[in-house]
C-alpha cells in the first residue's frame, strides 16, 4: 500500500529529504548503529581517519589489527565517565594519542585548516533506528554527530489522528531510559517531540518525571507556530535548527550542563542538568550576535524578554559569544563585555557556562570588592567583566578614558530588585503626619525611579558613544527606555530588537496569569455579597464567618486589614498545599507603618497564631506613634538583607511593601496580593507580576485591588501581555445552572462522583498506585458515556437543545472555571458543589480531543498532592462512605470531620523535627517526607538489601538512594532542603528517621 499524506512516513520522509538536501547530512542506516554501545561504531573511526590520518596511524602502530574495536573501547569509557557533550568539546585519548570528536567553525577565517577541519564532520539523519539491547523498538529519527547520536526524535502527523502528546507520551512509557542511546549525558544529548504544528524538547527521559520544554517560534506573541504558506508550521526545525551549520553552534556555544554539589553527612551527590536553548534563547543570541558582527560597536538593543524566558542563560551564552566575536575583516569587535548586574546566581552561572566553552579559569572576572578593582579590570581589557548596578556610571566614566577600546555592555533586568534603592540619595525622611499627606511626598519623592532610570540619564548625560554596544535584557520596559535602547521600524519608531512575551510565556507554562483571578474590591464586595445573601448558594451555611463585615464598606484601615486577614485565612492559607504568602502593596511608607500597627492589633485580638506580618520600606517614618521615627528593622527585628529569606519560612505569611519589594523580587509561594494602591503603566505590571513565578502546587493566583479599576490595571498590561483576562463580575447563583446543565447530559453519575471522592478525599496521605488506578475507574465509564453523545447537533431545529460532545465540554469547563474563581473569594461549603468540581476537573483530563486518544494524566504528582490538601484543609472535612458498602461506589458519601487519630497519623517525623528545631513545618512539608519514604520503599535495590542485611549494613545502600531521592525532589521544597545540606545535625536526624523506618517496612513485608 502507498503511503500518503496521512502517514507519519510521508512527515518523516520529508525531513529526511531536506536534510541531506540541502542540512548538509548524510543516509544513516540503523544496521550500523551498535545497541549495545549506543553509537554508530563505522561512522567514529571513518570520521577518525579521514579528519585526524596522522593520529590515525599513530595508534594503529599501537593497537594493530584490534585498532578499531580498541579505540572505540576506549571512546566508549570516555562517554560513560566524561559524557557526549565534553567528549564533542574537548575530544579523548588513547595511549597518549589525542583524538578529536569534532571540529566547530573557527570564529575568524585566519586560519584556512580549521575551516577544512569543519568540513569533515560528518552529521547522519537515520530512520527507524533500532535502538535497544533487546527488543524491536524503534525511533522514527536520529541525529548523529561523527558516529554519537546528538538527537533522538519522534514524530507525529495529525492526518494520522495522532500529535506531539503522542510523541511525548512514547517518550514517557515506551522507551527505557536505561537504553545506552538514552541515558542521561552518556549518548543522546536531546529528545525532541515533533508533529507538523508543534515541537517539545527535553534532555532527560525519566519515565513520568520527563520535563518537556516547548520548543516553538511563538504566534501572535503566544505559544505555538505561525502558519507556514510553503509547508509544515514545524519546518523550521530541520529547515534551520537542525541544519549542519546550526547544529555544530548548538553543540558547540549553547549546550551546558549545569551541576550543582551537596553533601549530607559524608555522602556527596551532584544534580545535573542539561540545558538545550530554547527557540527564543537561541534566537535571540544568534541575531545579536550578527547584527554586532554587521554593525560593530556603537548601537543599542533592548531585548524585551519576560520572566520565565530564562534570561541567565540567554546572557550567559551572549557574553561569550560577543567576547570572541569577530568582524568580516577578522577582527575583534569588542575587546572586553562588561555584564550589569544584581543576580549572584548569574555570576555563578557565567563562570560555569563559559569555563564549559572554554576549559580554562580566568575568562570571567568578578567585581566584588571595589572601583579601583572595577578600574583595572577594564584596563586590563579582561574577557568577560561581571560588576553591579551601582558602579554602572563608574563604568562609563572609566571606558569614557580609554577611547581606543571597545566594550559589550549587557545590562541584566533593567530595575532594581530592591525598588527605591536606586535612589535612596532623595529624600530620606518622611515627616508626614496624615495618610493623605504621606502618599503626596512619596509621589514626589522620586521613589518611583529606579535603576532603568539611573542607567539611561546616566547614558543621556554622556551622549552616543561610538565604542559602546549596550544590550539592555528587560520584562517591562518604560517609553523612556523604549526611546534609548529600541531599535528603529520602517517607520523610525523604536522597538525592541527582540521580544519573547508576557502572553508566550504564560502560554508555554513557565509563567502564571496574574490577571486570571484580579477581582476590584467592589466586584469583591458584590459577589460576597450575593453568597451571603443567596439561600441557594448559601444552602449549606456557605462562607458565613465573612458574612459579619461585609456591610462594613472599609474607607479605614482598620476595617481593610481585618478584610484581608480574614480573607488570607479563610481561603488564602489553604493554597499551596497550606505555604501560600501574600503581599499588601501599600499607598506610602506611612501607609505601611500604619498597617503594620492594625495587622497586628487585629491578629492579637483574635488570637490569632498562623498569621504573622513583616513590613518593607526604606528610611525612617515618624508620625504620632513614632515621633523619633521608626525603621523597617526596628519594625520586624532583624537586619534588612534577611527579609526575603525570613519571609520565605513558614514564620511569616504577609509582607506588607512600600515601594520595596515591587520590583525584581521572587518570591514563588506568593499567591495573592491586596493592592491599596494607585497603580499604572510598567510599576502595574511589575508590581502583579511579584505573583507569576511558577511553585509545585501553585495552580494560580489572586489579586485583590481596593484602589483600582479592572479597566486601569488592563490597559497598563497590555503592551506587555497581549492578552486580557480580568474576570468580570459574576452572578455565583449561574453555578447552579450550570450544574442542571451538566446533569441533564446524564454523563455524570453521582454514585462514580461520590466513590471518586471517597478515595480522593480519604486522608491526606498520599494516593497510592492502586488509589490513583480506582480515581481511573470511576472516571472511565463517564468517558464512554461522553463519547456516545453526537459530536455535533444533527438537526437545526433542536439546536441548543440537543446536547452535544462539545455544548457538554463548554458546560464542564464553564463551571469548573466558575467555581475557582468565586472560591478565591469565599471558601465554599456546599459539599454537592465541591465534589462535582474535583470530578469535573480530572475528567476534563480524560476526555478525549478531536482525532485524539488521550491517555488519562493525574498531571504533577506534587501539584496533585498539594491540591488535595488543600481541598481538604479548606473544607475542613473528608469524605467517608458508610461502612457496610466499602468503596465499590455503591453509597452517597457521608461526610466526617478529620479526628484527631488520623491527624496524628501523619507523619510523626514533623513534631518531632518543630519540638527539636523550633521549625514550623505543616502537612505540605509533612507530603515532602511523605513521598521520599514511598520512593526508598519502592526502590526494588532497597527491598533486596534490607532482606538480606542487618541496618547497619543496610545503612551504607540506603545513604546513596536516600540523596539521590532527596535532590530529586530538592525543587518541590527548597525549604527543607536547604535546611538538611546547611544543618547536618537536622539533616541526620531526617535520614536516620526514614532509615528506621524504610528498614522496618520493607522487613515487614516480607
Amino acid at each position: 500500500m502507498a503511503h500518503g499524506i496521512h502517514t507519519e512516513t510521508t512527515f518523516e520522509a520529508a525531513i529526511e529529504e531536506s536534510l541531506l538536501n540541502q542540512g548538509g547530512y548524510s543516509k544513516g542506516n540503523s544496521e550500523d548503529f551498535d545497541p549495545q554501545l549506543g553509537i554508530f561504531p563505522s561512522y567514529v573511526t571513518q570520521f577518525l581517519q579521514n579528519s585526524q590520518p596522522k593520529a590515525w596511524e599513530k595508534i594503529t602502530n599501537i593497537h594493530k589489527d584490534e585498532v578499531e574495536k580498541k579505540v572505540i573501547s576506549r571512546l566508549i569509557r570516555e562517554l560513560n565517565h566524561k559524557g557526549t557533550l565534553n567528549v564533542l568539546r574537548h575530544g579523548f585519548t588513547d595511549y597518549g594519542v589525542k583524538f578529536k570528536m569534532a571540529f566547530y567553525m573557527p570564529e575568524s577565517s585566519l586560519n584556512p585548516e580549521a575551516v577544512e577541519l569543519y568540513g569533515k564532520n560528518h552529521l547522519s539523519v537515520t530512520r527507524q533506528l533500532y535502538y535497544e539491547r533487546q527488543g524491536k523498538n524503534s525511533l522514527d529519527m536520529v541525529l548523529a554527530l561523527n558516529g554519537l547520536p546528538i538527537a533522538t526524535i519522534e514524530l507525529k502527523n495529525q492526518f494520522s489522528g495522532q500529535s506531539v502528546t503522542n510523541a511525548k507520551k512514547q517518550y514517557v512509557y515506551d522507551r527505557e531510559p536505561n537504553e545506552p542511546i538514552f541515558q542521561f549525558k552518556k549518548r543522546s544529548l536531546v529528545h525532541f517531540a515533533v508533529d507538523t504544528d508543534e515541537a517539545f524538547m527535553t534532555t532527560k527521559l525519566a519515565g513520568k518525571k520527563t520535563r518537556y520544554l516547548p520548543f516553538n517560534l511563538g504566534y501572535n506573541n503566544g505559544a505555538g507556530n505561525p502558519p507556514n504558506k510553503d509547508g509544515y508550521r514545524t519546518s523550521y526545525l530541520w529547515e534551520y535548527v537542525w541544519t549542519k551549520d546550526s547544529l555544530m553552534d548548538i553543540v558547540g556555544k549553547f549546550l551546558h550542563l549545569n551541576v550543582i554539589e551537596f553533601e549530607l553527612n559524608g555522602v556527596r551527590k551532584k544534580k545535573e542538568t542539561m540545558i538545550f536553548p530554547r527557540f527564543h534563547q537561541m534566537e535571540v543570541v544568534r541575531k545579536l550576535t550578527q547584527d554586532a558582527r554587521e554593525k560593530g560597536a556603537g548601537s543599542n538593543y533592548l531585548i524585551q524578554h519576560s520572566a520565565g524566558s530564562g534570561k541567565s542563560n540567554s546572557i550567559a551564552w551572549l557574553s561569550y559569544r560577543l567576547s570572541s566575536l569577530h568582524d568580516k575583516g577578522d577582527q575583534r569587535v569588542f575587546d572586553s563585555v562588561i555584564v550589569i548586574t544584581d543576580r549572584r546566581v548569574l555570576d555563578s552561572q557565567l563562570q560555569n557556562t563559559i569555563h564549559q566553552f572554554e576549559h580554562k579559569d580566568g575568562v570571567v572576572q568578578k567585581i566584588d570588592k571595589d572601583s579601583q578593582q572595577l578600574a583595572d579590570a577594564i584596563t586590563a581589557g579582561s574577557n568577560i567583566i561581571i560588576t553591579t548596578l551601582q558602579k554602572f556610571p563608574f563604568v562609563l566614566d572609566k571606558i569614557g578614558e580609554i577611547p581606543n577600546r571597545k566594550y559589550a555592555v549587557i545590562i541584566d533586568e533593567a530595575h532594581s530588585s530592591q525598588g527605591g534603592e536606586a535612589t535612596k540619595k532623595m529624600k530620606e525622611v518622611l515627616t508626614a503626619k496624615s495618610l493623605e499627606e504621606a502618599i503626596e511626598e512619596d509621589m514626589s519623592s522620586g521613589l518611583d525611579e529606579d535603576a532603568e532610570d539611573e542607567i539611561r540619564t546616566s547614558m543621556e548625560a554622556r551622549g552616543k558613544q561610538d565604542n559602546l554596544s549596550f544590550f539592555a535584557f528587560t520584562a517591562t520596559p518604560k517609553p523612556k527606555t523604549i526611546e534609548v535602547f529600541g531599535t528603529p521600524d520602517s517607520n523610525g519608531i523604536p522597538k525592541p530588537f527582540h521580544l519573547y512575551s508576557m502572553k508566550q510565556a504564560i502560554e508555554e507554562g513557565f509563567i502564571l496569569d496574574v490577571l486570571k483571578n484580579y477581582t476590584t474590591y467592589k466586584t469583591y464586595f458584590k459577589l460576597s455579597k450575593q453568597i451571603e445573601d443567596d439561600p441557594n448558594v448559601n444552602k449549606k451555611q456557605a462562607a458565613r464567618a465573612i458574612g459579619r463585615f461585609l456591610s462594613l464598606h472599609p474607607h479605614n484601615l482598620a476595617q481593610k486589614a481585618e478584610v484581608m486577614v480574614e480573607h488570607f485565612r479563610q481561603v488564602v492559607s489553604k493554597r499551596i498545599g497550606g505555604k501560600a504568602k501574600a503581599m499588601v502593596v501599600t499607598g506610602s511608607r506611612l501607609h505601611a507603618v500604619r498597617y503594620k500597627e492594625e495587622f497586628d492589633k487585629y491578629i492579637k485580638a483574635r488570637g490569632y497564631t498562623d498569621v504573622k506580618t513583616l513590613v518593607a520600606f526604606s528610611g525612617k517614618v515618624i508620625y504620632d506613634s513614632y515621633p523619633d521615627g521608626v525603621t523597617e528593622v526596628e519594625l520586624n527585628g532583624f537586619k534588612e538583607k534577611e527579609l526575603p529569606k525570613k519571609f520565605s519560612t513558614d514564620e511569616y505569611q504577609i509582607l506588607l511593601v512600600a515601594d520595596k519589594y515591587q520590583t525584581g523580587f521572587d518570591q514563588p509561594l506568593l499567591h495573592t496580593m491586596y493592592v491599596d494602591k494607585k497603580l499604572s503603566g510598567v510599576k502595574c505590571v511589575q508590581t502583579l507580576s511579584r505573583l507569576n513565578r511558577m511553585h509545585p502546587g501553585k495552580e494560580d493566583t489572586f489579586v485583590l485591588d481596593f484602589a483600582n479599576e479592572a479597566e486601569e490595571i488592563t490597559n497598563s498590561f497590555q503592551p506587555y501581555y497581549e492578552l486580557t483576562t480580568v474576570e468580570e463580575t459574576t452572578d455565583p447563583n449561574h453555578l447552579y445552572d450550570l450544574k442542571s446543565e451538566i446533569e441533564k447530559a446524564q454523563v455524570i453519575w453521582e454514585t462514580e462522583v461520590n466513590s471518586f471522592c471517597n478515595v480522593f478525599f480519604k486522608s491526606a496521605k498520599t494516593l497510592s498506585v492502586k488509589e490513583q488506578g480506582k480515581l481511573n475507574a470511576f472516571i472511565d465509564p463517564a468517558v464512554e458515556r461522553f463519547k456516545q453523545l453526537p459530536e455535533e447537533s444533527s438537526d437545526e431545529d433542536v439546536i441548543g437543545n440537543e446536547v452535544t460532545q462539545e455544548s457538554f465540554k463548554n458546560t464542564l469547563q464553564s463551571f469548573t472555571r466558575l467555581y475557582s474563581f468565586l472560591s478565591q473569594i469565599m471558601p465554599f461549603t456546599d459539599v454537592d458543589l465541591e465534589k462535582l468540581f474535583t470530578y469535573s476537573r480530572f475528567l476534563l483530563k480524560k476526555l478525549p480531543r478531536k482525532n485524539q486518544a488521550d491517555r488519562f494524566k493525574l498531571g504533577d504528582e506534587v501539584s496533585l498532592e498539594y491540591y488535595r490538601l488543600q481541598k481538604i484543609a479548606e473544607q475542613s472535612l473528608v469524605l467517608e462512605d458508610q461502612e457496610e458498602y466499602g468503596l465499590d461506589g455503591r453509597s452517597d458519601a457521608g461526610i466526617r470531620l478529620a479526628n484527631k487519630e488520623e491527624k496524628a497519623a501523619l507523619s510523626e517525623i514533623i513534631d518531632v523535627l518543630n519540638n527539636r528545631f523550633g521549625t514550623e513545618f505543616n502537612d505540605a512539608d509533612k507530603l515532602f517526607f511523605d513521598q521520599i519514604e514511598e520512593e526508598l520503599i519502592a526502590d526494588a535495590r532497597l527491598t533486596q538489601q534490607a532482606q538480606n542485611n542487618s541496618m547497619d549494613n543496610f545503612k551504607f545502600g540506603f545513604d546513596d538512594v536516600f540523596m539521590d531521592k532527596l535532590i530529586a525532589r530538592m525543587d518541590q521544597n527548597q525549604d527543607i532542603f536547604s535546611k538538611m545540606m546547611d544543618d547536618k545535625d537536622f539533616g541526620g536526624l531526617v535520614k536516620d528517621y526514614l532509615l528506621n523506618k524504610v528498614y522496618n517496612r520493607l522487613r515487614k513485608t516480607q
